[in-house]
């Protein structure tokens, strides 16, 4: 397991109710998961619109679960923003 930080923007924010929060996972996916379970509701319906950054990496279309995640690390999670 790593330990890290999990950075939220734009409506992932607002439906986080925080800016950042720390992780321990050894995926994004686990990351993901813990998150879900922190803040039911609307973030979880955010982040299936979401992108993310692993320490400044896009994740694109690779599988959560496939993602490392390194000690020390941030995880970014981008809603779409107005335009894109």
């Amino acid at each position: 397991m790593a330990a890290g930080t999990i950075r939220f923007w734009a409506a992932a924010k607002s439906a986080a109710g925080v800016a950042e929060e720390p992780y321990t996972a050894a995926t994004l996916a686990e990351a993901l998961d813990a998150v879900r379970e922190r803040h039911p509701g609307e973030l979880t319906r955010v982040l299936l619109r979401c992108s993310f950054l692993v320490d400044g990496d896009p994740v694109g279309t690779r599988g959560h679960e496939t993602v490392r995640l390194a000690e020390g690390g941030t995880v970014e999670v981008l809603p779409p923003f107005a335009g894109g």
